[in-house]
């Protein structure tokens, strides 16, 4: 998925251990980025390109004309089956390959607003069949989508337009009378209807926009930070020479304080798994539904109604303004690289969107840094730097403090702001000398490949213009003025990307929709950059957490953290999640460090063998305890002492617990909360025991338990989890996360329930509530 597909992999390495071992030497002990790409791209062959031309062959991302019809078809049975949601991805893929004002889009659009309309989307459906008659929808078949229009603006309030849509839809009922009679009885009937349902609406007393009473607005810094752009006041940007740049408190912080909300620089939307077609065995069209049929293409928001691009069927975005800030910004390029792109991986993907955003800023200064790089003038290997995994010094500006010349901060604007810009990216370190030869030379040649076809593109775009379709935009000259410069700088992005891309998630339900309990699972949507979130080192126990919304990350305390403390948030390996030898080799391989952190430091002196979660803790203490038959507090002052064969058993007992809980919780048999209820409290321990009371499992845990108490009208119970699935949930994600929003919303209907203190009959006899065992 990041880098290049296995065939081409597997190709390049063997090319790489065929070569000369002098060829191999001298692209190994290469000074700089500009030298490991002319010398890889000078090995180029024909028959190298030949086979990375077939392979992306083998990804479907034209327009094909005789899908649309397939793909309506196979949503009309899905259609029929009330399974609306599926119909709508496969209308939306009919669109995708829809050519622009056709009889195959307009239908395809005309369908999807049915699906969106029995989903609910009201004011999507709405857009959906503007988009039809745009298209030019036939004639024939619209007084059906008039009546659904009709009633769409009936639903959402729009009375004044749906009165015009019925007006509109009897004159021309009258004016072109329909000859079956079966068909003109049931618009009759259905139009006495929508008439019937618009005077009850105009009855009603007038109410207030939904939008003015929701119950959180979206959460902002409470004060921005003047050094660093998309930063809490809180927290300050500094520089060492051997820690490199770093976040520090400037203030004392309490958990759950917002600290940064950046939105990414550069995201691309990973695409999950696609057919290919040399692997269809029954039908070239895929109708599985992936993360690309479900999220816009540019601002990764959810969507069931996707607007394509008018030259691709794989570019999909949630409007039609989204589509063309895309345009205009990266996709008039990308467009005719679809299938390489998706060959090539996200990283080279990531890589060629970077420089072409390059274009809407300082293009001049960066192709100094980039000429510095053809001419042996490396600013960024490790013997004129002496700075950490992340980061370097710029050599073209410096400050004067207490009378000496200083280094400015890397990255930084000439005024000292460190913004979400392209020259706080390209500052990020490639780790040229910490990469194998081997990968320096795949990514040389995968990108010289991609430098081609995109100087090929660039070149048609300028002697011939763009199709009258698309939106115009101005290519830049630079761009394909000097392949190798922009080689380069795709060099360099791409080996960034290994220690600084950062993995965007979401939480996507599964399960079954009649489930009362809702299950989920964290998933890997996009791949973005955020230069801010860069600047933040690791630690195995972080005093932060990460959040996302779309392309915008926010990073939010976890705990107190002291004036003067470093801001430290986890590159992945937890402490709760791998024991120490772990961690320490996922870290060495994929970011080029040592780590130690406290964790790190204190669990390699008392740590058995094993993660950290196999051993067991002392009842008292919470030490670790130590022996084999039978275990001991690891802390001299405590003498407490129990059998290991003891909490085994006690240890298998819990997890048969929590399996029969999730059996319970899936089946979504109301008879058994009871039983869901008493497995999931025995559950949270184990869940407590292994990630800590207020880490973010421990906060789903508590969700789902609020639920099934919610759920089994278990009141009191039910109003004291949801209390403290809050306390947990809040710190991470803040009071507009989904979750915490249901949270209240539970509360707000149990407090409705609450027995009348004055009553008699409000409390039961027993004390308990009625779902309670014995």
């Amino acid at each position: 998925m990041d880098l290049p597909v296995d065939e081409w992999k597997s190709y390049i390495l063997k090319k790489w251990s065929l070569l000369p071992k002098s060829v191999q030497v001298t692209i190994s002990t290469a000074q700089t980025l500009g030298d490991i790409f002319l010398h890889s791209s000078s090995l180029l062959q024909p028959e190298d390109e030949m086979l990375l031309k077939r392979l992306s062959r083998g990804y479907l991302v034209g327009k094909d004309p005789d899908a649309p019809f397939f793909y309506r078809k196979e949503g009309n049975k899905k259609f029929q089956k009330k399974d609306y949601t599926a119909a709508a991805v496969l209308y939306s893929k009919g669109v995708s390959n829809s050519r622009p004002n056709t009889e195959d889009i307009s239908l395809c659009y005309a369908n999807r607003s049915a699906a969106l309309f029995h989903l609910g989307q009201y004011e999507t459906c709405l857009e959906d069949i503007i988009r039809a008659q745009m298209h030019g929808y036939p004639e024939r078949l619209q007084p059906k989508m008039m009546l659904r229009k009709a009633e769409c603006l009936v639903t959402v309030g729009r009375l004044q337009e749906a009165s015009q849509t019925i007006s509109d839809l009897e004159r021309n009922f009258s004016a072109k009378p329909i000859k079956e009679v079966a068909l003109c009885q049931i618009l009759q009937r259905n139009i006495l209807h929508l008439k019937m349902k618009l005077q009850e609406k105009k009855n009603l007393p007038e109410t207030f926009p939904a939008a003015l009473t929701k119950a959180f607005e979206d959460i902002h810094l409470k004060e921005e930070n003047k050094q660093i752009s998309g930063a809490s006041s809180s927290i300050s940007l500094c520089s060492d020479p051997l820690k490199g740049r770093y976040l520090v408190a400037t203030k004392d912080i309490l958990p759950g304080e917002l600290l940064v909300k950046e939105d990414a620089f550069v995201s691309v939307l990973n695409p999950g798994e696609m057919l290919l077609l040399h692997h269809s065995l029954q039908s070239k069209w895929d109708t599985r539904i992936t993360n690309g049929d479900l999220y816009c293409h540019r601002c990764l928001k959810h969507t069931l109604a996707t607007v394509p691009c008018n030259g691709c069927n794989y570019a999909k975005y949630c409007s039609q303004e989204c589509m063309q800030q895309a345009w205009e910004r990266y996709h008039s390029t990308e467009c005719a690289l679809g299938g390489l792109l998706l060959t090539l991986g996200v990283f080279c993907h990531i890589a060629l969107r970077l420089t072409l955003l390059a274009r809407f800023e300082d293009v001049d200064n960066m192709l100094k840094k980039l000429c510095d790089e053809i001419s042996n003038k490396d600013l960024y290997s490790p013997e004129s730097q002496n700075m950490d995994k992340t980061h370097n010094y710029n050599q073209w500006e410096c400050e004067e403090k207490d009378g000496q010349v200083e280094d400015p901060i890397s990255g930084c604007s000439i005024n000292g702001k460190y913004e979400n810009n392209y020259n706080a990216v390209f500052n990020l370190l490639p780790h040229t000398e910490n990469h194998s030869p081997e990968h320096k030379f795949l990514c040389a040649l995968s990108i010289s490949i991609l430098c081609k076809q995109l100087k090929a593109t660039s070149l048609q775009a300028l002697t011939t213009g763009l199709p009258s379709s698309k939106p115009k935009v101005a290519m830049t000259p630079g761009l394909c003025a000097d392949q190798n410069m922009w080689g380069i700088a795709m060099l360099r992005h791409m080996l960034q990307l290994q220690c600084n891309a950062q993995a965007i998630t979401t939480i996507q339900q599964t399960g079954s929709k009649e489930s009362f309990v809702t299950s989920s699972r964290q998933v890997r949507l996009a791949t973005g950059i955020f230069p801010v979130v860069s600047l933040l080192n690791h630690s195995c126990s972080p005093n932060t957490s990460m959040s996302f919304a779309s392309t915008i990350i926010t990073i939010r305390a976890t705990q107190q953290i002291g004036k003067g403390q470093e801001i430290l948030h986890c590159y992945g390996p937890h402490k709760n999640q791998m024991s120490v030898a772990e961690r320490q080799q996922k870290l060495k391989s994929q970011y080029f460090f040592d780590c130690s952190c406290p964790a790190c430091q204190t669990e390699e002196l008392r740590t058995p063998a094993g993660p950290r979660w196999e051993a067991f803790c002392c009842n008292s203490c919470r030490a670790l305890m130590k022996g084999d038959a039978v275990l001991s507090c690891g802390t001299r002052s405590c003498t407490e002492s129990v059998s290991r064969d003891h909490l085994v058993s006690r240890l298998q007992q819990l997890q048969q617990q929590v399996e029969m809980a999730q059996k319970l919780l899936r089946s979504g048999k109301l008879g058994d909360w009871q039983k869901s209820a008493a497995h999931l409290q025995k559950s949270l321990q184990v869940v407590e025991a292994r990630y800590g009371p207020t880490s973010v499992e421990m906060g789903h845990e508590l969700f789902k338990l609020a639920q099934v108490l919610f759920n089994g009208f278990a009141v009191s119970e039910a109003l004291n989890t949801i209390q403290k699935a809050e306390e947990v949930l809040l710190v991470h994600f803040g009071p507009q996360s989904s979750e915490i929003q249901e949270l209240q919303e539970m509360r707000f209907c149990l407090l409705d329930l609450l027995p009348d203190p004055q009553s008699p009959q409000g409390t039961l006899a027993t004390g308990k509530e009625p779902w309670q065992m014995n």
